[in-house]
């Protein structure tokens, strides 16, 4: 079978994803994916859905951060960007996203926006609601663990 000619080849955007979660969370391709589908098909409806035709090309995640690169088509940008942006739970962990960039091709992509996924976080103890406790620091953000679970906190909060 022959290829399309290139003016009849589907042309795809790259959209770069920072995701940000708390650091005990573990979120995998599979479930990302699923809940990427799952708000497209929300927001746009089946048939908006599979016009974006959002796909997820490249997935990374561990401590708490994590990237992707989410491919969706040359004129539904805008809704891409919105259903990214409806994900707000992955496999029943809370997440944070941002898109940081879009690009016309992966290679693009990945050197412009990828690899910026925060740096090292560390594991120390801090002064937070007058006691002593384990945090996650990373940068300015501190993720306290508490006897309900984790609270985001600033430095500030902490000392």
């Amino acid at each position: 079978m022959k290829h399309l000619p290139k003016h009849l080849r589907p042309r795809w955007r790259y959209l770069a994803v920072g995701i940000e979660t708390w650091p005990d969370a573990e979120i995998r391709r599979r479930g990302f994916q699923r809940a990427l589908w799952y708000a497209a098909g929300n927001l746009l409806g089946d048939a908006g859905s599979a016009d974006a035709d959002l796909t997820l090309l490249a997935f990374s995640h561990g401590d708490g951060e994590g990237e992707a690169i989410v491919r969706a088509r040359h004129g539904h940008v805008d809704e891409a960007r919105a259903v990214i942006g409806c994900v707000s739970e992955v496999a029943d962990a809370p997440v944070g996203i941002r898109v940081r960039g879009i690009s016309g091709t992966v290679r693009a992509c990945e050197e412009r926006y990828m690899g910026r996924a925060g740096g090292s976080s560390t594991q120390r103890d801090v002064a937070f609601e007058d006691a002593e406790r384990p945090a996650v620091v990373r940068g300015d953000a501190r993720d306290v663990r508490t006897e309900s679970g984790y609270v985001g906190a600033a430095a500030f909060d902490t000392e």
